[in-house]
């Protein structure tokens, strides 16, 4: 079937004329088409667009001037600006927001060739742990409708899982794409922090965001990330570091590979079962020459409480543009600005948003900045410190994403603490800004489950060579939700 090749396949049946751009985009448009209205993982599609890209790229195709990736249908988190097409952020604040622009990332993967068939599905603003808190619905996980794909990048998430697309992009603040991609048994990987440029992706916490790609296999993903990658002038938190191919290290062997087993990630909370299979993917690197060595990283306890001061306090900042003045939401005769700002901020943000911002405020806030805010970036630094002193003695970090496999819908929204504590095993490496990805390893009782490979600052090539390996000897990133098959 089309929709189950890979990146690298796909190109290759291009070029063999085996079918057309045009025929591949019809053929993903007509399966997302069919499941969205159960999944609602699209907030908005872009199907004619898509469709008159496609014949652009078969006419590029044929005259020998066709781009890398020219034909591969993609979808974008509705974070991503994209010129000429609604973006979101998954908000009320936005729904009639057009962007007047692209961002960085999504010019760059148009430039490749992509072709982009919609904007995903996602949390308000990318706050929160199950794509709950969309203005538009939840999106439901193809494994299940009755449980949350994880969230923020929930829509990318299902999309790829179902095979609605080859690939999508998402954004990780603080496991947002690896959670979803741990629930919906998909691969997604998070660069390092200045890696891919942010210009464009609509702000939730400045100093945490970083997007990445999302896709079925590690190979697929070093495939993206080749694309998205590299410094970008218009973006002040871009590293100007050279960007390596990805491909050419996931064939590296990992004899002699140093792998961390970090002892705080295995305990109270974390599922037995997915410490089982953790620790069988751990065996079959020891077979192929890893080495495993046990590792401390004793702050980590103190992750939560600390990104949930830095981050609504980052987000109360970058929120407070939207005004009902510019542009965005507005609401409804207004009798003086005062309560032009106080009604269009109350009626277009959500709960959980509003709820952020509260927080940030408060902990920005005169009285209560040393006590909060300032401990909780020193709390930031000590993570950073642990995690330099572990690398001192590993190449890479493997644990858990998540403490369990998805949870069903609705049963966590009136518990944040619960909600939060999701993101225990992602946060950390937010907070030091490392980069770390998350590939499937297992299912329990019909639902899938993955592993997550922390790496060194800008090693984000040696995680997908763990990974590539590892699915060169299982099968669990080629299973497919058999409602979609």
């Amino acid at each position: 079937m089309i929709h189950e090749q890979s990146i690298r396949e796909i190109l290759n049946s291009l070029d063999k004329k085996e079918y057309s751009c045009r025929e591949l985009v019809d053929h993903f448009i007509a399966r997302a088409s069919d499941a969205n209205a159960s999944l609602n993982a699209f907030i908005t599609d872009t199907y004619e667009t898509a469709r008159n890209e496609a014949d652009h790229m078969d006419t590029l195709r044929s005259n020998g001037t066709a781009p890398s990736l020219a034909g591969i249908p993609i979808a974008h988190k509705d974070i991503f600006c994209t010129r000429g097409v609604k973006t979101t952020a998954g908000s009320l604040m936005l729904d009639n927001f057009v962007a007047p622009y692209s961002a960085t990332v999504v010019e760059k993967l148009s430039a490749a060739g992509t072709i982009s068939i919609g904007k995903t599905n996602m949390d308000e603003f990318a706050m929160g742990s199950s794509n709950e808190n969309s203005h538009y619905g939840p999106v439901k996980n193809p494994w299940s409708e009755k449980v949350v794909p994880g969230g923020s990048s929930g829509g990318s998430a299902a999309a790829v899982a179902a095979r609605l697309c080859v690939a999508a992009t998402g954004t990780d603040t603080g496991g947002s794409i690896r959670q979803p991609a741990s629930m919906c048994g998909i691969t997604g990987i998070k660069p390092t922090y200045g890696r891919i440029s942010r210009w464009g992706m609509i702000a939730y916490a400045s100093s945490l965001d970083q997007a990445g790609p999302m896709t079925k296999s590690a190979e697929d993903a070093a495939i993206l990330l080749n694309i998205m990658a590299g410094y970008d002038e218009k973006d002040s938190t871009s590293a100007e570091q050279p960007v390596p191919d990805y491909t050419k290290c996931l064939n590296e062997p990992l004899k002699g590979l140093k792998l961390g087993f970090c002892k705080e990630y295995f305990g109270d909370g974390l599922d037995p079962k997915i410490e089982i299979a953790i620790q069988t993917a751990l065996r079959q690197f020891e077979a192929q020459g890893a080495e495993i060595i046990e590792i401390s990283l004793p702050s980590s306890k103190h992750a939560i409480p600390a990104y949930y001061v830095i981050a609504p306090a980052e987000a109360s900042a970058n929120l407070s543009r939207y005004d009902g003045v510019r542009y965005g939401y507005r609401c409804e005769t207004p009798v003086d600005l005062a309560d032009l700002y106080k009604r269009s901020r109350s009626e277009g943000f959500g709960d959980e948003v509003k709820q952020r911002i509260i927080v940030g405020s408060f902990a920005l806030s005169a009285g209560y900045y040393d006590a909060y805010y300032k401990k909780a970036q020193q709390i930031r630094r000590l993570i950073k410190n642990d995690f330099a002193q572990a690398f001192e003695q590993v190449d890479l970090i493997i644990g858990p994403t998540t403490p369990s496999t998805a949870f069903n819908l609705g049963e966590k929204t009136s518990d944040p603490i619960s909600m939060y504590l999701q993101d225990i095993y992602t946060i950390t490496s937010n907070l030091a800004g490392l980069p770390a990805g998350s590939f499937p390893v297992g299912m329990e009782a019909g639902l899938p489950f993955g592993l997550q490979i922390i790496g060194n600052y800008f090693d984000e090539g040696r995680i997908l060579n763990l990974a590539h390996q590892f699915q060169l000897e299982s099968d669990w990133h080629r299973l497919t939700p058999e409602a979609t098959a």
